[in-house]
């Protein structure tokens, strides 16, 4: 799918990090892009800076993103072709920790925004894309880009919540794609690695320097804007359709 002028997108997470990169990179590419966030005040900012639409929205709550949908639409005038879901959180937390108490409530909150979340604004995109005109000889309508981690398949000590939460939205592509064929609708997870994250630039640098030394090539964190190209490549290559990409340069986590 070309990225022409005036194209609709919406970006969830996209008041920071791997979303906001993706705000700006769609937008510079000529999309109307909304903005919805948890935190206003970033939506806001990144929305400004791009002649978005900034939302605020928690993407565990069904009414909240339905509306943030709804509101979209009345802005840019038409349901957007690209839905690209950056929320989430991080947990750290053992099964059971040294003190004996569990981690059960941490699990579910976990799951709840990464991957309910995840399945809440795809379901609202699927909805108001399939009332879209096809495009060119393939009939497409859209594309959904979901985003899991390369925690799914090498989750560390204390991410059993992060890697399960994750794990679900990359098992999510190929059943889903298999659905939403018929209306000509994609749907696709990126993976990323290790990359130049707010969490990340908060560790020491020697830790930070460590990490890196376990990266095979390019041997640094990644960029959002490496993220953020991924996304336009998926947009434009209709093959890709139903998997999870893993935007890593070869890295392999250790067990802690």
């Amino acid at each position: 799918m070309d990225i022409t002028d005036g194209i609709g997108a919406i970006v969830t997470g996209g008041g920071s990090g791997l979303g906001a990169a993706t705000a700006r990179h769609l937008a510079s590419l000529g999309a109307k892009v909304g903005v919805l966030d948890f935190n206003a005040e970033g939506a806001r900012e990144v929305a400004d800076e791009i002649g978005g639409l900034a939302l605020h929205v928690n993407v565990a709550d069904e009414a909240q993103v339905a509306t943030a949908f709804a509101e979209y639409i009345d802005w840019a005038g038409s349901a957007p072709r690209i839905v690209n879901s950056c929320a989430g959180i991080g947990t750290a937390a053992r099964v059971v920790n040294r003190d004996g108490d569990l981690s059960i409530d941490k699990f579910r909150r976990t799951l709840e925004v990464n991957l309910v979340g995840t399945y809440i604004v795809m379901s609202n995109a699927i909805k108001v894309m399939s009332s879209l005109e096809p495009l060119g000889r393939d009939g497409e309508r859209g594309v959904v880009i979901n985003t899991s981690s390369v925690a799914y398949q090498d989750g560390q000590l204390g991410q059993a919540a992060y890697a399960a939460s994750k794990g679900g939205v990359a098992s999510l592509s190929l059943p889903v794609a298999r659905e939403t064929a018929r209306s000509g609708i994609r749907i696709m997870a990126i993976a990323p690695g290790l990359f130049a994250t707010a969490m990340a630039a908060g560790l020491p640098e020697d830790i930070q320097k460590g990490i890196e030394a376990n990266i095979p090539f390019p041997p640094r964190f990644g960029d959002a804007e490496d993220y953020a190209l991924m996304v336009e490549q998926i947009v434009r290559n209709k093959m890709l359709n139903g998997s999870t990409i893993r935007l890593d340069g070869a890295v392999r986590l250790p067990p802690r």
